[in-house]
């Protein structure tokens, strides 16, 4: 890896994390374009950035971490355990699914499902406008909801924002709680990865795994708040629409 490598990959992480547009899949298609294998140090490099999005919704949504959102985060680590099984068991099974044509396909399929879902989410009797109005039910039915991400290309972002939706949340209200479900996912696999790949991180170096925590940091937080602010008045049919035409794009190429 050089300095460039760093840079693309790092901002690219941070960009796409919390979008629904997925992340794993703009990663696996950045190193693809840069001719860079997916080597035990490029692993390794790629869990340092993944923290560096992972501080940015702790910097973000501080407030939440406060007594009033005890039962939220109940919620939140109760529908983590679905996701987390299945993860674990089937951990080589999923890691045999990263490549160019899966992610394609499924970004594609995720584009699609998101403009249907739009058109339908008009009869959904929405309850949950705000954070602190989240049920179990709404909270649960994301968490199940993010065992389709384990597929590359599919976004967690994506399908727990949708999973929400239709559940009864507000479009702001299930986009926040993307961000905030998350950190116990996103931490999890991140150890896991740092744990198998921590011999690695050596061949990488510390000056540009800082640069990479940090640039990630960056990219992540900005991201996090110019999307907010994005669906307080619009729709996610345009993701569905960016989806479709970079899957089929990747098609074409690849």
């Amino acid at each position: 890896m050089d300095l460039f490598n760093v840079i693309v990959l790092s901002v690219v992480e941070g960009l796409t994390e919390f979008l629904p547009i997925s992340s794993t899949g703009h990663m696996i298609i950045a190193a693809e374009f840069m001719k860079l294998n997916q080597t035990a140090a490029v692993e390794a490099f790629e869990v340092i950035i993944q923290l560096g999005a992972i501080l940015a919704v702790a910097v973000d949504y501080k407030s939440k971490f406060t007594k009033e959102y005890l039962p939220l985060w109940f919620y939140i680590l109760a529908s983590f355990i679905p996701v987390g099984v299945v993860g674990l068991l089937f951990h080589e099974q999923v890691k045999s699914m990263f490549s160019v044509k899966v992610v394609a396909v499924m970004l594609i399929a995720g584009g699609v499902l998101f403009i249907i879902a739009e058109l339908l989410y008009k009869k959904v009797k929405v309850n949950a406008v705000s954070m602190d109005q989240l049920s179990f039910r709404n909270v649960i039915t994301a968490g199940l909801a993010q065992i389709l991400a384990l597929i590359p290309g599919t976004s967690r972002a994506g399908v727990v924002i949708l999973g929400a939706m239709f559940s009864g949340a507000g479009r702001q209200t299930a986009t926040e709680l993307s961000f905030l479900m998350a950190l116990p996912v996103m931490t999890a696999a991140a150890g896991f990865d740092l744990i198998k790949n921590y011999h690695d991180l050596k061949a990488v170096g510390f000056s540009y795994l800082a640069v990479g925590f940090v640039i990630a940091f960056i990219s992540a937080y900005a991201a996090i708040r110019v999307f907010i602010k994005f669906v307080k008045n619009h729709t996610f049919i345009g993701f569905g629409i960016y989806r479709i035409l970079f899957g089929i794009l990747l098609l074409y190429l690849f």
